[in-house]
């Protein structure tokens, strides 16, 4: 029960997003180096290694069958939340603590959907603060930011120089995650020649402009390829107050139908989620419902969500949708591949 409540405690962090008071001077570490990609250590997920990403749960081991055709670049979300900021506006790459942090949360329990449909690459990155989000210093907040995606962008360099050699990829990300990923596809992927080796892009946890993309569009069919999928999950009912403030509709796939043409979904269809234990893929938890920009569900299912009453469900954007989105990204690849 403890460590159930722990987990409430960090969902509730990530909900109640708040404009933090300015407590202290802090720097950016856009003064240090970019990350040395050649070294392996500067890789949360690589398939030169064992690590979280490589994980299955139980139910998933009968019928594992692993496939090397296909690449999976996978930007994770925030992991450096303490408020005090201690290493300025960016995180290092070689805290251990931090490091164990991500690979525990994130490299586990979301870039392990993708370890049955290829090759998982997650670099570290002089990630951003989770407060740059909310800032004080708003030039500091956009340096910190750009210092994340500078190395993100040269992890993918040299991913694309050493690894890819003309394989397939999928670019997925959560959270602080999809704030770059959308600007990487962007520069890489939108109107140049590796868009022709674009499978798909799932782009979660963050508002995607519709019309932010140029030549690549908004999935809305559970095979097409060459295409986005994005959503923000809340609770049915629920709209946040910085949701209502957006200017535009964002991207919003079902990730139950995976299809424009059936918006809503209730929770039987859900096969399996990934909740507290990894090793568990209970169905029926979430429900899934298109609405204005966001994704709204019944309250998830699941013994003890009594004490949850958190509306936004941000940390579990992939959780509640675990085999599905597994499910899904093999059946873009395999289209991908008949082509």
């Amino acid at each position: 029960m403890q460590r159930f409540i722990v987990l409430l405690f960090v969902i509730s962090f990530f909900g109640n997003c708040k404009s933090a008071q300015k407590t202290q001077t802090v720097t950016t570490s856009n003064s240090l180096e970019v990350p040395d990609y050649s070294n392996i250590n500067n890789w949360a997920a690589h398939p030169w290694k064992y690590d979280p990403s490589d994980s299955l749960s139980k139910a998933l081991r009968k019928n594992y069958h692993p496939d090397s055709t296909v690449d999976i670049f996978f930007l994770h979300p925030t992991s450096y939340l303490d408020k005090s900021m201690p290493f300025g506006y960016n995180a290092p790459v070689n805290d251990a603590v931090l490091n164990k942090k991500t690979d525990g949360t994130s490299i586990l329990y979301q870039a392990s959907i993708f370890n049955e449909a290829g090759r998982v690459f997650a670099p570290r990155y002089r990630q951003a603060n989770y407060y740059a989000y909310f800032p004080t210093d708003t030039a500091a907040a956009l340096a910190a930011f750009n210092t994340a995606y500078e190395d993100l962008r040269a992890a993918f360099e040299y991913y694309l120089q050493h690894y890819n050699n003309g394989r397939p990829i999928v670019i997925a990300s959560h959270s602080q995650g999809s704030t770059h990923a959308k600007r990487l596809i962007k520069e890489f992927f939108d109107g140049k020649p590796l868009q022709s080796q674009l499978v798909a892009a799932y782009l979660v946890g963050m508002p995607i402009e519709p019309d932010y993309f140029t030549n690549i569009p908004a999935c809305t069919s559970p095979s097409q390829t060459g295409c986005v999928c994005s959503w923000r999950t809340f609770k049915e009912g629920h709209t946040d107050t910085f949701i209502q403030k957006e200017k535009f509709t964002a991207i919003v796939t079902n990730p139950l139908t995976w299809d424009a043409s059936k918006p809503e979904v209730s929770r039987k269809e859900n096969k399996g989620s990934v909740l507290l234990k990894f090793n568990k893929l209970p169905p029926c938890v979430a429900s899934a419902q298109v609405h204005d920009g966001v994704l709204w569900t019944v309250k998830p299912h699941f013994f003890g969500n009594i004490f949850y009453t958190n509306p936004n469900y941000h940390i579990a954007d992939y959780n509640l949708y675990y085999l599905s989105v597994r499910q899904n990204v093999q059946q873009r690849i395999n289209a991908f591949l008949k082509k």
